[in-house]
């Protein structure tokens, strides 16, 4: 179907390229040809689009042998339209300038023109032949009796269409009749399977007699190969006994020289731990010992140097003490009181203790 759009009151029409169109306008060729892309005014343009690709046709139609049997016929015929022209002008390809479908339906028409047309030849052939040779050789007589025909047929080359091949599917009778046929060759089938089963019988009961006789001997065999097998058994145990004796002894020899290489490791290993560990502690009481003595000369030390410093102190304190007046000495011990004093919310000065104090302080003034 071809692809058309609406510009500005234009038509663009785009086909594809195994359609053949052609464009009249006014009466006239305007375009002709597959895979065309033109603009076009839908008012004034004829428009035809003919497929030009190989297609394929189905059939299926029954038709009567020489001994009245019906059979049905399934066909395939392939066609190409090789003259576009011409089927334009006989068939109606034409196509909506708005939507580019067929206005009509040509194929159809083609359809039915090939298939009465190949059906006639069918019918003519079978009509002249019984069932058994049209199971037979029906298929390829119809084959090429249809293909003859269409090739022969003058409205198809003046309609513009062209026959590539024709193919026969299939030629098959009612069921019924198809099922009284297959009944003689599945008889004789079902005698040859019986006969097979029979013979099949006979060979088996031969071959088992022989697989019997074969057994036996197989027996016969095994018990004398089992005597022998028991015998060697026996002397492989024994030569297996020996064999596990002297592995032994050899094992428990080489057990007990690594026991003893073992033991005089550990001994020699303590030995000389216990050596590391007396020369170890010896060594961290040396040093506990001088580390002992440091800190006691140490402690002296301090202890003699701050003796010597608070001498100085209170010597020093008793010299000043000594040189000052006694109004001195009296107000640092109210203050040294006063320092070591606990917490008093209030005190009461009576007149005779401030007078007594007043008198004090003036007196030393005064002197």
């Amino acid at each position: 179907m071809a692809d058309i759009t609406r510009r500005f009151g234009w038509r663009h029409l785009r086909g594809a390229p195994t359609a053949h169109i052609r464009h009249h306008r006014a009466g006239e060729l305007a375009h002709d040809g597959p895979g065309l892309s033109f603009w076009f005014r839908a008012l004034t343009a004829a428009l035809s689009e003919v497929p030009v690709d190989d297609r394929e046709l189905a059939m299926t139609f029954h038709a009567r042998t020489a001994d009245f049997q019906d059979v049905t016929v399934q066909a395939t015929v392939t066609y190409r339209i090789s003259d576009p022209a011409t089927a334009a002008a006989r068939l109606d390809f034409s196509i909506s300038p708005d939507t580019g479908v067929w206005r009509g339906a040509p194929l159809e028409q083609l359809g039915t023109l090939l298939t009465e047309t190949a059906q006639q030849h069918a019918l003519d052939v079978l009509a002249r032949t019984p069932l058994s040779d049209a199971l037979v050789d029906g298929v390829a007589a119809v084959r090429e009796r249809v293909a003859a025909g269409l090739g022969a047929e003058p409205r198809l080359p003046a309609t513009g269409i062209e026959v590539v091949a024709v193919r026969v599917v299939a030629l098959r009778p009612e069921p019924e009749v198809e099922r009284a046929l297959r009944t003689p060759a599945r008889e004789q089938i079902q005698q040859e399977a019986d006969r097979a089963t029979y013979e099949r019988r006979a060979v088996a009961v031969e071959r088992e007699r022989a697989i019997a006789e074969n057994e036996l001997a197989s027996q016969i065999e095994l018990a004398r190969r089992e005597e022998q097998l028991v015998e060697q058994r026996g002397t492989n145990a024994r030569r297996e006994a020996e064999e596990h004796a002297a592995a032994d002894a050899v094992r428990a020899g080489a057990e007990a020289a690594r026991t003893v290489k073992l033991a005089e490791a550990e001994a020699t290993r303590s030995v000389k731990l216990a050596e590391a560990e007396a020369t170890r502690s010896v060594k961290l009481a040396e040093a506990e010992a001088a580390r002992s003595v440091k800190l006691a000369r140490a402690e002296a030390e301090g202890a003699r140097e701050v003796g010597e410093a608070r001498a100085a102190a209170q010597a020093a304190w008793l010299r000043v003490h000594g040189e000052v007046d006694v109004a001195t000495l009296h107000a640092l011990t109210g203050t040294r009181l006063a320092e070591n004093l606990p917490h008093i919310e209030s005190v009461t000065i009576s007149p005779d203790v401030l007078t007594g104090l007043l008198a004090r302080l003036g007196g030393g003034e005064r002197e």
